[in-house]
């Protein structure tokens, strides 16, 4: 059975949604989360789930060895950004290639890169324009929302949608197809 790890900044209603989906389909499980803010949401929805819940520090997170160490003691195949605010740096390219795999809440490569995360995607995108919005989920490199796709999918920009509803619809595609995704790429792996 391959091990996940899912490291998230927030809420967590992804990696519970994925926690959920995974224990459905008994392939995979997440056996670790990692998050850089300790009053995050996501630390009390680990507890709930029985999931192991680790906080680091920015600068722990980036320098990497705790972190790896961690998730070489759980046995990870896959890091899953859930949510997750920080850039992944080279070290965990290095030690899990092409086994980080991330989910953005727009359509790149338009509205990704740098501070492009939440409600300022929605904000970017309701300003452009754009008639559809949608997600993004893909492998993660050494860039900012960069590395090859993996699946996207859409959804209309309605007139009078707000950061706020377009966000729920967006989550909507979040939890339909992130989870299957992660399945879907553990089998090539």
């Amino acid at each position: 059975m391959k091990q996940i790890a899912i490291l998230a900044s927030g809420n967590g209603t992804n990696a519970e949604a994925i926690t959920h989906y995974l224990r459905a389909s008994g392939e995979s499980r997440v056996s670790l989360i990692i998050t850089n803010r300790p009053e995050a949401g996501v630390v009390e929805r680990a507890r709930r789930l029985g999931i192991p819940c680790h906080a680091f520090t920015s600068a722990e997170l980036r320098e990497g060895t705790a972190p790896i160490a961690l998730m070489k003691e759980h046995g990870i195949d896959l890091i899953v950004l859930a949510g997750y605010l920080c850039l992944i740096t080279p070290i965990y390219i290095m030690e899990y290639p092409q086994r980080i795999v991330n989910i953005h809440p727009a359509l790149l490569p338009n509205f990704g890169g740098k501070g492009m995360y939440g409600e300022h995607v929605h904000r970017a995108v309701l300003a452009s324009g754009a008639k559809y919005s949608g997600i993004t989920i893909h492998l993660v490199d050494e860039h900012y929302d960069h590395g090859q796709h993996l699946l996207q999918a859409t959804c209309p920009v309605l007139a009078g949608d707000t950061p706020e509803t377009l966000a729920e619809r967006i989550h909507e595609l979040e939890h339909r197809f992130f989870p299957s995704t992660i399945v879907q790429y553990l089998r090539f792996l």
